[in-house]
């Protein structure tokens, strides 16, 4: 579905954000990885292992049911891969920066972030270098989530902070769908009709949000019907279907 999307050029994209289902899965980051200046900013679960260097590996023969094969190994197995909560575990506090997020109703938001480039582990094996962007909640007892992305190198930390955040306002989106609007209360067998609901979904979803920030306001009326006056002078339907 990225790469259609990334050939058709219909939606234009440069970021994608995705939660551990995708990280864990290397298919889905080879299909990004193809996307041209496509950046990737997946969660990963604090398990997954990975190399601060890169090791060696080397061609060995073994022989299997009589035939001679080669397989990829390790130079120096000594150098087993970590997990990632155990790297971050050992993360010095000068590696930690404390940024805020996003603007809260308590005041701002505010996370510690860290950052390492690193080798991920497929199968006892180096896989692929990328960025891993730490962020833990503040306090003494604090929360840690672990991301992987694709960036280059020379990508600053304010970027991973924003887009750490993205990921809120598309679960929210979500919410909402499920708890407003009945996103999940379908009974369908088929993908178009699947296909159909989500989009109504949607667009129900957007056009909600467009009167909410034209309106600005609550209805006073005793069925929270917005007031004629309110919908005249502020709303046309130039304004609600551009």
């Amino acid at each position: 579905m990225l790469q259609a999307m990334a050939h058709e050029g219909l939606l234009p994209f440069k970021y994608v954000v995705a939660d551990c289902l995708y990280g864990n899965s290397p298919a889905f980051l080879d299909a990004v990885d193809a996307c041209v200046g496509v950046t990737t900013f997946v969660a990963i679960p604090a398990d997954t292992r990975c190399w601060l260097q890169a090791p060696r590996t080397a061609a060995q023969g073994y022989r299997y049911k009589g035939e001679v094969r080669a397989k990829r190994v390790v130079v120096a197995p000594d150098t087993a891969p970590c997990p990632v909560a155990a790297l971050a575990a050992r993360l010095p506090a000068s590696r930690w920066y404390r940024r805020q997020v996003s603007e809260g109703t308590k005041g701002p938001i505010m996370y510690e972030f860290a950052r390492q480039r690193v080798t991920l582990c497929k199968d006892g094996l180096p896989e692929r270098p990328v960025w891993l962007v730490i962020k833990r909640s503040l306090g003494a007892e604090p929360t840690y989530s672990y991301y992987i992305s694709n960036a280059p190198v020379s990508t600053s930390l304010r970027t991973f902070v924003w887009l750490s955040g993205l990921r809120w306002a598309i679960e929210q989106c979500f919410e909402e769908g499920k708890t407003e609007l009945g996103m999940a209360h379908y009974e369908v067998r088929k993908y178009p009709g699947w296909y159909h609901h989500m989009l109504t979904t949607i667009l129900a979803h957007f056009f909600l949000w467009h009167l909410k920030l034209h309106l600005g306001k609550k209805s006073s009326g005793p069925h929270r019907v917005t007031a004629a006056d309110i919908i005249g002078g502020r709303l046309t339907p130039t304004d609600v279907y551009d």
